[in-house]
């Protein structure tokens, strides 16, 4: 049985690399055109169309001179629009234009792609196992960042 300590060993030494197969996957895909804060960025924003800058800072990790000039950049490209919320007019929020959405897509298939075909030797059993665990991870992280905005 491994410890909750030997788990987080194995997660923080496992997600680095992970990242980097998504990074050099993003990148050969579309040459330095995409970075990986601009990637999760699109990922973030397609999945919560709308949020605002702030937001999308907190979860790409970055701070909000940083992001903004990502999203500046994500905006001139024509891949994100800033909106007016209708609930407050002094709030943007971020979506995703078509444009945009493609080109997450595009690099989200790529990157699943290459990921499939890392995965592919486990067996069965195995993948079953690296599904249920990421599964199970994913929720208790849920949960954790739930509590903690909760405080």
């Amino acid at each position: 049985m491994a410890s909750p300590e030997e788990c987080s060993q194995e997660v923080l030494a496992t997600i680095p690399l992970i990242m980097r197969t998504i990074r050099r996957e993003v990148r050969r895909e579309h040459k330095p055109d995409l970075s990986v804060p601009q990637f999760r960025t699109l990922a973030f924003l397609y999945h919560e169309p709308g949020a605002s800058l702030s937001q999308v800072a907190e979860f790409v990790g970055l701070m909000l001179p940083s992001m903004s000039k990502i999203v500046d950049g994500l905006v001139e490209r024509g891949l994100v629009a800033r909106e007016t919320c209708p609930e407050d007019r002094r709030r943007l929020g971020l979506t995703l234009t078509a444009a945009g959405k493609s080109l997450f897509m595009v690099a989200r298939r790529a990157a699943r792609a290459r990921l499939a075909e890392i995965l592919r030797p486990l067996s069965a059993s195995d993948r079953a196992g690296v599904v249920n665990a990421m599964r199970n991870l994913r929720e208790v992280v849920a949960a954790s960042e739930q509590a903690a905005q909760q405080r």
